[in-house]
């Protein structure tokens, strides 16, 4: 596994009315989208922290990300098209390059150039399939994006996905790692087919990230844990971790033959909307390709059934007027994940050199 990162916290913070709201970091990356949604050229509009954002690819392959509004007129610029490695607007037809600087004003005679012609332009980098955005416009970033852990390792086969959802950032995100609702929403897809194990729960708390360590969990019942863990019974070892402000992982390793890592990326598209990028990797003694095939179908089968759950809870959100939580130590990280969006809020993050630790035991 590689180093947990460590990301700063410039907070902006945003209006809550009665839900947790999104804690607005924003010197830190978020993906925006797919890099194969870019296609080999290519200009997409998206949302991150509620900025509309225009994408687009150029004919070299470089990257450009600027607010979607043209400095012109308001036209979007998503609605543009790109030309050699730039964007040109529909409108009237000004062209910026990737850095957002205006390279032709079309009719005009003299330099195109000047600051307030200038597109708003924010730093990008291609990842791991994903597209990065830095929603901190004209900023040099301090940190680059989280790698993913099995990044370079030929063992491993990722499947990369989307999945919108009806929630907050930490509604999400506790959804991502709450191991109680799986036995029950993902009956015999993931746990509940067979009599409940009693094991041991490590919660370590670096202030900017949290873990939880599961110690003494036999192979998860169900469809997911049969390709995992073909034809055993040992134990796992299991960890879920939720990194400030956006990222949360779960990782799933019996012995030295399987191993199974889901990287999830949530952006933000307002306080109640979330967009989820997930990484799935895995190294399996099955031929991967047949793993694949059978995988992508069961974690969009999950993935699926999180969403109509958390559409569900938001609705009621909204039908209630707001939030109230009554929380047990088996609901791990969803009250650590809540904390530390909370002090993000407010510009209160505190790191630590030794991780704080809670340790108690749950039935799975």
């Amino acid at each position: 596994m590689s180093e947990l990162p460590l990301l700063p916290a410039r907070i902006r913070p945003a209006p809550g009315k009665g839900v947790t709201s999104v804690a607005k970091v924003t010197d830190a990356w978020y993906v925006a989208c797919l890099s194969k949604e870019l296609g080999r050229v290519g200009v997409l509009a998206r949302t991150v922290l509620g900025l509309p954002l225009v994408l687009f690819r150029t004919q070299a392959g470089k990257v450009g990300a600027f607010l979607d509004r043209c400095p012109h007129r308001n036209v979007p610029l998503s609605g543009g098209s790109v030309e050699g490695e730039s964007l040109r607007c529909q409108y009237h037809g000004w062209r910026f390059d990737t850095g957002g600087d205006c390279v032709e004003v079309p009719c005009l005679v003299g330099e195109p150039g000047g600051p307030a012609r200038c597109a708003e332009s924010f730093p990008v980098r291609e990842q791991d399939g994903w597209i990065w955005v830095y929603p901190s416009a004209g900023s040099t970033p301090a940190t680059e994006p989280y790698a993913l852990p099995t990044r370079g390792d030929a063992r491993y086969t990722t499947v990369l996905d989307v999945v919108e959802a009806d929630g907050s950032l930490h509604a999400v995100a506790e959804n991502a790692l709450d191991v109680p609702h799986t036995a029950f929403l993902h009956r015999g897809l993931f746990r509940g087919v067979s009599e409940p194990n009693q094991i041991q729960v490590v919660v370590r708390d670096w202030g900017d990230r949290v873990e939880a360590e599961y110690i003494g969990e036999p192979r998860p019942a169900g469809l997911a844990g049969r390709i995992l863990a073909p034809g055993s019974d040992a134990i796992v070892q299991h960890f879920d971790r939720f990194f400030l402000p956006c990222l949360a992982q779960v990782e799933y390793k019996l012995g030295d033959t399987s191993h199974f890592v889901v990287t999830s990326a949530m952006t933000p598209l307002s306080d109640h909307k979330t967009r989820l990028f997930a990484a799935i990797s895995f190294r399996v003694p099955l031929p991967s390709l047949l793993v694949k095939l059978v995988l992508t179908p069961i974690a969009r089968r999950i993935f699926a059934q999180d969403a109509v759950i958390l559409a569900r809870q938001a609705e009621n959100l909204r039908r209630f007027g707001g939030e109230q939580f009554a929380s047990t130590d088996v609901d791990a990280l969803g009250q650590q994940i809540r904390r530390l969006l909370k002090s993000a809020e407010r510009g209160q993050i505190e790191r630590y050199d030794e991780p704080r630790e809670k340790r108690f035991e749950m039935r799975v």
